[in-house]
């Protein structure tokens, strides 16, 4: 079986075939040789050695013959002279490589604000150059014409450099997609302040409003506790006076009972004299009266008016125990109204539905404003009451009834029809 050649005259793709390295200037191609690359030539092998048989290339593979000898001298001058050449040629066609363009930049609204404001800046200032150019063309300047115009294409290539990130495909919508996320974040931003502020506002609101009825409960139990306290106060003083009175009537008392035993003192003390022979002068007799009834005249007077004391404090004290009585009565009169307007409330929003549920313009609002219209309107008051009137009948009457105090509810139901149709 014949074996393949270790060299081909062709090297199968991906590989290039290259010049190998040339043993003499007679088999080295040019640079640059425009045509089809030759196939690398084979110069002889090496004999071979004696425990090898047979020829190293299977027979009708072309090859090429060695290259004659030469001078080491002259073959490394010439060699020299066309990589010189060669070398020459190579930088000759070569150009330098540009600058590789720095990367677009992401879209954003800042850059591209900083984009406009450096193409403006630009403009105005090829503006300017252009300005300049008419001037020197009118004056006649070409020197000063050329310079300008030099600054201005200069001008005008910073001013495409400036803007082409503005010219890359997809610039525009990514710089709209990105302003529109912008635009609503925005938008959600200050909606979340508004609501953060309205929210604010509304706990102010309700703070304020939970201070203000702190500070009115807190008044009223403060007005509370001083008119009990004016109260006890009152009656701790019309007690003490009228233990003061009780005290002088007491008094008085203790004072007349003196008076009277001193009375019968004397009678006893005159007939014990009277009995011995002794008998005291009618003067001293009259004297002994008139003492006697001067002091029981201001005792009466005294007692009198402890007495008409006593019966003002007590009536100041049953005038506060009424007014007492009465405040009583009022909070138990007004416990009972909430309680009953409580009820009124339930029942009316079991028949109507909840007025904070339901909104004014809801569907059963015209039936409740009709039905609670007298406590709006004294108009319909009167005619509602009006109306009720034309069916007074005596109290006797055997189908008299009076007016129900609320709304009639209805009787439960009494068969399971009627309660499933009730549900």
């Amino acid at each position: 079986m014949a074996q393949p050649p270790p060299f081909p005259t062709r090297l199968p793709p991906p590989f290039r075939a290259f010049p190998p390295p040339f043993p003499g200037p007679s088999v080295r191609p040019a640079p640059f040789a425009v045509g089809p690359v030759a196939p690398p030539p084979f110069f002889l092998p090496p004999p071979p050695s004696a425990g090898e048989g047979g020829p190293r290339f299977p027979p009708g593979v072309p090859y090429l013959a060695a290259a004659p000898p030469r001078a080491a001298a002259e073959e490394e001058a010439v060699q020299r002279q066309q990589d010189e050449l060669w070398l020459s040629q190579f930088l000759g066609r070569r150009r330098a490589a540009p600058p590789p363009p720095p990367p677009p930049a992401a879209a954003s609204p800042s850059s591209a604000r900083a984009v406009a404001v450096a193409a403006l800046a630009r403009v105005a200032r090829v503006t300017a150059l252009c300005r300049a150019l008419r001037r020197s063309e009118e004056q006649g300047d070409e020197p000063g014409w050329a310079r300008a115009r030099e600054e201005a294409e200069a001008a005008l290539r910073e001013l495409r450099e400036v803007v082409r990130p503005l010219r890359e495909p997809g610039y525009g919508e990514a710089l709209r997609r990105k302003a529109e996320r912008a635009r609503k974040r925005r938008l959600r931003l200050q909606r979340r302040k508004l609501e953060a502020r309205a929210a604010k506002e509304e706990a102010a609101a309700r703070a304020a409003e939970r201070e203000a009825k702190i500070d009115q409960w807190r008044a009223k139990c403060i007005q509370e506790v001083e008119e009990k306290n004016r109260e006890q106060e009152l009656k701790a003083a019309a007690d003490s006076v009228l233990s003061e009175v009780r005290k002088k009537q007491a008094d008085t008392k203790r004072m007349t009972d003196v008076l009277r035993g001193l009375e019968k003192l004397r009678k006893l003390r005159k007939e014990a004299a009277a009995r011995k022979g002794v008998c005291p002068p009618p003067s001293a007799d009259e004297a002994f009266e008139n003492q006697v009834e001067s002091l029981k005249t201001l005792l009466k007077t005294r007692t009198e008016l402890y007495e008409a004391e006593e019966r003002a404090l007590r009536v100041m004290l049953e005038g506060e125990q009424e007014e007492e009585r009465k405040r009583e009565m009022e909070k138990k009169q007004k416990k009972e109204r909430e309680k009953l307007l409580q009820q009124k409330l339930e029942m009316d929003s079991k028949l109507f539905g909840d007025p904070a549920e339901f909104p004014l313009a809801h569907l059963l609002q015209p039936f409740r404003d009709y039905y609670l219209q007298a406590e709006h309107s004294v108009a319909a008051l009167i005619q509602i009451r009006h109306e009720w009137d034309q069916y007074l009948v005596p109290a006797d009457h055997p189908e008299g009834s009076c007016i129900p105090p609320g709304w009639v509810l209805p009787s439960r139901p009494t068969s399971d029809t009627w309660a499933t149709a009730v549900r």
